[in-house]
């Protein structure tokens, strides 16, 4: 009579991605602006926190390489509001986080905290535009060469500026927060300009991105300024179209030229679209490409990838599970999508700060309501790690090893037997691996 061997199972075939989501805060509302993967592996986010009496203060969080939270920090007073828009890793194994405090002068300064590598304060520096005591906000801090920082956001300080108008703002400051030069850049007209993001380049001197209302074709293009090592303007660029535009985030590239992430209203599908800008080193455009579908989305920030594509963070309202999804893109090197990802619950979530990993994987931080019933809207810290194709969770076939020999056959209980017919039996084998099978007669 014909046998009938059937092999129901074989263990191990799935194996587990790179990938896992954390959320981090309190009962209030809570928000990751920045993240970076730190030198021991894990990842370190700034953002601020909302406490009971409804006041924000600086949030600095430590993660380990899973997500797990190995420390976090508040910096602030419970009286005035502090923000922290962006963080970085210094080479002494500290931290440097910038954003500003509603604390000092009429509407607030840049605000700069220097940690240790427990997130222990070091010093604060408050960075009160010399001219006046109006509104200065610091959104991109980076370490520079020299151990000082560059920052850059935008004032509404300067006494050429007529009320309520923002320029960017540009500040220098030594390694123990000292202020060694600040500059300006826009129009003294009614009109908004602001900067978003900043790098040191390869020449020494300094590459801005952000908004501006002041020049260019619509009611706001992306701004790009190019700067000496002194702050001094070397040139500027606008990008855009006759609608709303903006930039987000710059990094140069390898190529010694620069590429730039933010939103349009004036091209692609929707009401609005992610942004996405590469120039040659004097900041002309070699190509645009928009990202999107019929409601509004855009981009928050970019990295070049190892592979000479990149990676943008950012939300949509055209995809995804809630009203806005955190929003991952992946391009090649000419800037053509390879994929894109969407994560996040029923409400509104979005991605705020993307890097590549040393494993190849991708690190996302931005802040999730998660919920629709959560009607008060608070949200928490969204942290995201996905693998190099963008996914949480991924599985893979591990080969069999064809040498592996058979240690001893059990029923499904677990005890020793013999093969019967008809009967369930698993096999188990000296390189762990198991196969259940059942013999069909």
């Amino acid at each position: 009579m014909k046998k009938l061997l059937l092999i129901l199972l074989c263990l191990p075939i799935i194996g587990f991605g790179q990938g896992w989501t954390q959320t981090f805060g309190a009962a209030y509302y809570d928000e990751g602006r920045s993240v970076q993967q730190t030198t021991d592996g894990g990842y370190i986010i700034t953002g601020y926190r909302m406490a009971a009496n409804l006041t924000r203060n600086v949030y600095l969080i430590k993660t380990d390489g899973n997500g797990i939270e190995q420390w976090n920090k508040s910096f602030g007073s419970p009286i005035y509001n502090f923000y922290g828009n962006s963080v970085q890793q210094t080479t002494d194994g500290g931290y440097i986080i910038a954003g500003f405090t509603e604390s000092l002068g009429a509407g607030g300064d840049v605000y700069l905290i220097k940690t240790d590598g427990n997130g222990i304060q070091l010093w604060e520096a408050w960075l009160p535009n010399t001219n006046t005591t109006e509104a200065d906000v610091g959104s991109s801090v980076q370490q520079t060469t020299d151990g000082g920082y560059i920052i850059t956001g935008w004032t509404m300080s300067f006494s050429n500026l007529t009320w309520p108008k923002q320029n960017v703002y540009l500040v220098k400051v030594s390694s123990n927060g000292y202020k060694m030069w600040e500059k300006d850049f826009g129009e003294a007209w009614n009109d908004d300009d602001i900067g978003s993001s900043v790098q040191q380049t390869t020449d020494g001197g300094y590459i801005i991105a952000g908004s501006t209302q002041s020049f260019g074709n619509g009611s706001g293009d992306v701004y790009l300024i190019k700067t000496d090592g002194s702050g001094d303007s070397l040139w500027t660029k606008t990008f855009g179209g006759t609608g709303g535009d903006g930039g987000s985030s710059v990094q140069q590239t390898t190529d010694g030229g620069y590429i730039i992430a933010g939103s349009t209203q004036s091209f692609g599908n929707g009401s609005g679209d992610v942004y996405l800008i590469k120039t040659d080193g004097s900041g002309d455009s070699l190509w645009t490409k928009t990202f999107g579908g019929g409601a509004n989305d855009g981009g928050s920030s970019v990295q070049q990838t190892t592979d000479g594509g990149y990676i943008i963070t950012g939300w949509t309202m055209s995809f995804g599970n809630g009203f806005s999804d955190v929003y991952l893109i992946k391009t090649d090197g000419s800037g053509t999508e390879q994929w894109s990802k969407t994560f996040g619950g029923g409400a509104n979530d979005v991605g705020s700060s993307v890097q590549q990993t040393t494993d190849g994987g991708y690190i996302i931080v931005g802040n999730s309501v998660m919920s629709t019933s959560n009607a008060s809207g608070e949200s928490d810290v969204y942290l995201i790690k996905t693998d190099g194709n963008g996914n949480v969770t991924s599985t893979f076939n591990i080969p069999i090893n064809p040498n592996r020999k058979l240690q001893k056959t059990v029923d499904i209980l677990g005890k020793e037997t013999k093969p019967q017919t008809n009967t369930p039996l698993i096999e188990i084998y000296d390189d762990g691996s198991t196969e259940k099978k059942i013999i069909i007669e």
